[in-house]
């Protein structure tokens, strides 16, 4: 018994050591938002979305008339807080993460206005940590947004290269997201051992990050899904 609450104690510790991760995103047609669910099935995050103090507006309507003069106006001046809407309060410390990572969609090659908001208000306490930027669009490259994203955040460490999900990739995005957080060395960088199914990692109980176990030896690995889970008091992603 104290050999499990020892282990458990282990667990918890580790998660709250290592808990540095935050995403923030906005998302309008909810692509961004199925991209985030399936990132945080690969990865330990605290989730901020962002959403427009004024609710019911149809940014959709007269091929999106709302979104495309809320840019212009970011555009015409954005360096007057006065050019960014309005977006409901968000409570969350910067300081506590070490990782930030940014789900924003594309809106006319620039990223969306009330995403912006929060980077414009936020941007300065963002500061020597580690950003990564995943953007949504339909077609249209993603240099706009991540010039964006650096005028907003002049001195974030940021992670290299950001990820591209085109809308009609989104169903493939785990794929996509796993390949991306190996690439920029997301999983070295937050103390996450890769492995595959099929490797021995020994007579281990495994726990989800949520510390319910889920297996009990290394065989019992083939029938879990791809994620994140805690070995041994050790954060471990299977692939």
């Amino acid at each position: 018994m104290k050999r499990i609450l020892l282990s458990l104690a282990l667990i918890f510790s580790t998660i709250t050591m290592q808990a540095k991760t935050l995403v923030v995103y906005y998302s309008y047609t909810n692509n961004v938002h199925n991209i985030v669910t399936e990132l945080t099935k690969l990865i330990d995050a605290d989730v901020v979305r962002i959403e427009p103090m004024e609710k019911g507006l149809d940014y959709a309507a007269n091929n999106y008339a709302i979104g495309s003069a809320l840019i212009s106006a970011i555009r015409n001046n954005p360096y007057d807080a006065a050019s960014y809407p309005a977006i409901d309060p968000v409570n969350v410390n910067l300081a506590d993460y070490d990782c930030i990572i940014i789900g924003a969609p594309l809106w006319w090659s620039n990223m969306a206005a009330p995403l912006q908001t929060y980077l414009f208000h936020n941007g300065a306490a963002m500061a020597g940590k580690k950003i990564g930027l995943i953007v949504s669009s339909a077609s249209s490259g993603i240099s706009g947004v991540e010039g964006d994203a650096k005028r907003l955040i002049p001195d974030g460490d940021f992670l290299s290269p950001s990820l591209w999900i085109r809308s009609s990739q989104t169903s493939n995005a785990s794929s996509m997201l796993n390949s991306w957080l190996k690439t920029i060395g997301y999983y070295a960088m937050t103390g996450v051992e890769d492995i595959s199914a099929d490797q021995n990692i020994g007579k281990y109980t495994i726990f989800s990050v949520s510390g319910a176990m889920v297996a009990k030896d290394a065989l019992s690995l083939q029938n879990l899904e791809k994620g994140l889970y805690i070995v041994n008091g050790e954060k471990i992603y299977l692939k």
